[in-house]
C-alpha cells in the first residue's frame, strides 16, 4: 500500500508524537475522573462530548464529511474495534491480571500489528525496523518489571487482554486500509459516534435510567476538567491524528509510537504526581525513544518528504 503523497513523513511523525503524548497524560486524567464516577459513566461522558463537538465541527469547513457512495460498514467496524471492544478488553484485562502481565500484553500491540500487516497489507518491514521495534517494546517491558505488581492473573484477565490486542491490531489494519477512501475526520467522527452510542446505552443501564445519577459527576469541577481533556485531547485530537498518521506511514512506523505513551506517563507521574522514578526507569524510557527513532530511520526512503 502506497502512502498518501500529500502527507510527508515529518508531518506524520509530528502528529504521532502529539497523539501519543496526550495518551500518555490520559492515565492521570482518567485516575482523577474515576474518583467521581465508574468507568462506563466516564466513557459515556467522554465520547458523548467528543461526538457532540465533532458534530459541531461538521457545520464548518474543518468537518467536511463526503460519504455519498461510500459504504458505512467499514466505518462502523472501525468504531466497534476502537474504542468499544478495545476499552472493554483492556479494562477487564487490567482488572483481572497483574500490572506486569497487562503492561507486557499491551506493549505487544506494535509487534502484532507489524506482523499482521505483512500478509494482509503487503507491508514488509526491514530487519532493522523489527529489531528497533523489539528494542522499544523491551523498554516498556522493563518499566513494567519495575512496577510493583498488583492483582492476580486469571483466565478472564488473559482473555480480556487478548481481546484488547486483537481489536487494536484490527483497528490499526482497518484504519490503514481505509486511508485511501475515507478522510481522517470521517474515520474519527464515526469512532466517536459508535463509542458515544454504546457507552451511553450501557451507562444508562448502569444508572437504571436515572438522569440525576448520570449527571451527578458533572457537578464536580475536577471531573469536568478531566472529561474535557479526555474528550478533546485524547479522543478527538489523538484519534484524528492517529488516522492521519496511518494515512502517511506504514503500520510498522506508525504503531511503534504507541510505546511513547508509556514513557510520557512515567515522566508525567514523576513530575506531576511525584511518583518514584529510578535510573533504570530513565534507561528504559531511553530504550523506548531509541527504538522509535530507529524504526523511522531504518525505513525505506519515503517519498514526498
Amino acid at each position: 500500500m502506497m502512502n498518501n503523497p500529500t502527507i510527508t513523513s515529518k508531518k506524520a511523525i509530528a502528529a504521532a508524537l502529539v497523539a501519543h503524548s496526550f495518551w500518555g497524560l490520559s492515565f492521570m486524567a482518567s485516575r482523577v475522573a474515576m474518583d467521581s464516577a465508574p468507568i462506563i459513566l466516564l466513557l459515556s461522558h467522554r465520547f458523548l462530548l467528543a461526538f457532540a463537538l465533532m458534530s459541531l465541527l461538521r457545520l464548518t469547513p474543518l468537518g467536511a464529511c463526503r460519504l455519498r457512495g461510500k459504504p458505512l460498514l467499514p466505518l462502523l467496524l472501525l468504531g466497534l474495534f476502537e474504542p468499544v471492544v478495545y476499552f472493554f478488553g483492556e479494562q477487564y484485562g487490567i482488572l483481572h491480571s497483574s500490572t506486569i502481565f497487562s503492561g507486557v500484553m499491551i506493549a505487544l500491540i506494535p509487534i502484532a500489528s507489524t506482523l499482521a500487516a505483512i500478509p494482509l497489507l503487503g507491508e514488509r518491514p526491514t530487519a532493522r525496523q523489527l529489531l528497533y521495534c523489539v528494542l522499544s517494546v523491551g523498554g516498556v517491558v522493563g518499566i513494567g518489571l519495575q512496577t510493583k505488581s498488583s492483582g492476580s492473573l486469571d483466565w478472564i484477565g488473559v482473555a480480556g487482554l487478548l481481546v484488547a490486542v486483537f481489536s487494536a491490531v484490527a483497528y490499526t489494519l482497518l484504519n490503514r486500509g481505509m486511508s485511501g477512501r475515507y478522510t481522517p475526520f470521517e474515520r474519527t467522527y464515526f469512532m466517536m459516534g459508535v463509542g458515544a452510542v454504546v457507552f451511553t446505552v450501557l451507562a444508562a443501564i448502569g444508572v437504571r435510567g436515572d438522569p440525576g445519577a448520570y449527571l451527578r459527576p458533572l457537578g464536580e469541577r475536577s471531573y469536568v476538567l478531566s472529561i474535557l481533556f479526555l474528550a478533546v485531547c485524547c479522543s478527538i485530537v489523538s484519534y484524528f491524528l492517529t488516522s492521519y498518521v496511518l494515512t502517511g506511514l506504514t503500520v510498522t512506523r506508525a504503531t511503534v509510537f504507541a510505546n511513547l505513551t508509556t514513557a510520557v506517563s512515567v515522566f508525567a507521574g514523576a513530575v506531576l504526581l511525584h511518583e518514584p522514578f529510578s535510573f533504570a526507569g530513565l534507561l528504559c524510557c531511553a530504550l523506548i525513544l531509541l527504538g522509535i527513532y530507529g524504526v523511522q530511520r531504518a525505513a525505506a526512503p519515503p517519498t514526498g518528504d
